[in-house]
């Protein structure tokens, strides 16, 4: 297998987390930052209009501190509604890493050994993305709240479905951390579709291209060679996280990888595939053309647009609704910083957080999650029969 754990790739891979790790700053600016990790510009309004919904302090673990440094990168260590806890990372030097910058002084060796802190409330899950149905229902068996990083389930409908039957029979809040939802521009289109400015969804477009020369470095080498369409919630966001709707079916078409550690033969899953770009049928009657791609160069990132039978969202709106609601993204609570994926990071950790304080359903729910996430696995499957046209599962509550 290609050794996606060489020197070279991971150091390529470590930029963002240098600092947290004591790197000097020099050392740290030479090293490129990972793709959608570059921190949105500080806002000085940010936190203009903020108001607290409870004065308590929700007691939160967080587990994983790998190349991306997602444990720390959403700043729930910033939220005045919570105490980071505990911390835990499977290698003791990330783990310390990630103790010294969420300010904790708490730590434990595994996600099991966390989950068992009776004093922890809600655990975000940061962990590999193969694991992530697996640690998110350990946690709901123990009586946390759970965020997770995406995808909900990596390449498997029978953990889909298990996770999705874990959440309700354990009431407590699931929310996975899709950062297109809190792009500006997917927040601004969501706002406008709930207020009819779109009316039906004719069609959408989402794409995630994310190249890199050599594979980021990963637990177990995880993502050497993955399919793309195992990793598709950036691009589906742009129709299930602006409507709350989902895609019913699908034909997509894998394009074979020129490049040797995306090849069938170099990667574990024995995908041929570096790009795969589905069509969907969506839940209005709409489609929807969704790419993912890990090896096309140039311009890259996730985006996405939308057309409706009352309006577009092609960058700005332009349609037949004169009255447009307020489309600016939530004010985010003093010092809690904006982040990476677009400024969605703090965004995401304080709707989880606000939500289980208010005890309600959060953006990005077990049912959004899945149906982003499922109907990138039928995409896959699809892709493998040449595009032959496959049911999606559908999810609700």
């Amino acid at each position: 297998m290609f050794d996606s754990t060489s020197r070279r790739s991971f150091l390529q891979a470590l930029g963002a987390g240098a600092a947290a790790l004591g790197l000097n700053r020099s050392a740290a600016a030479a090293e490129p930052v990972i793709q959608g990790f570059e921190a949105a510009p500080d806002d000085p309004n940010a936190a203009q209009g903020w108001k607290p919904v409870s004065d308590r302090k929700l007691r939160v673990g967080i587990v994983g501190y790998g190349v991306c440094r997602f444990g720390a990168a959403f700043s729930f260590q910033d939220h005045p509604n919570v105490t980071v806890a505990a911390v835990s990372d499977l290698f003791p030097d990330r783990c310390a890493a990630l103790a010294q910058v969420c300010r904790c002084e708490k730590t434990y060796a595994s996600l099991e050994e966390l989950i068992q802190d009776d004093t922890i409330e809600a655990v975000f899950v940061a962990t590999d993305a193969p694991s992530h149905a697996r640690h998110c229902m350990e946690a709901l068996k123990h009586g946390k709240h759970v965020a997770c990083a995406v995808p909900a389930s990596f390449g498997s409908l029978e953990e889909a479905d298990q996770l999705f039957e874990a959440v309700k029979a354990s009431g407590r809040t699931y929310m996975m951390f899709e950062t297109s939802c809190y792009h500006d521009d997917l927040h601004a289109m969501r706002q406008i579709y709930r207020a009819g400015g779109f009316g039906k969804l004719v069609y959408s477009e989402g794409e995630y291209y994310h190249y890199t020369a050599e594979p980021i470095a990963s637990y177990l080498d995880w993502r050497v060679g993955a399919p793309p369409q195992w990793y598709p919630t950036h691009s589906n966001a742009y129709y299930v996280g602006v409507t709350d709707g989902s895609f019913t079916e699908v034909s997509c078409m894998g394009i074979p990888s020129l490049t040797p550690w995306l090849q069938a033969e170099n990667n574990r899953y024995k995908n041929p595939f570096g790009t795969e770009v589905a069509l969907f049928r969506t839940s209005e009657g709409g489609m929807s053309r969704m790419a993912v791609s890990w090896d096309t160069p140039g311009f890259s990132g996730e985006m996405g647009r939308v057309r409706g039978q009352r309006g577009t969202y092609y960058g700005k709106y332009e349609g037949q609704e004169k009255n447009l609601p307020p489309t600016a993204r939530p004010p985010l609570p003093p010092r809690v910083q904006a982040g990476g994926h677009g400024g969605s990071h703090g965004q995401l950790m304080n709707e989880f957080v606000t939500a289980i304080l208010e005890n309600r359903q959060p953006l990005v729910d077990i049912v959004q999650a899945l149906n982003m996430t499922v109907s990138g696995i039928v995409a896959h499957q699809s892709a493998l029969r040449d595009g032959e046209p496959m049911k999606i599962p559908q999810y609700r509550l």
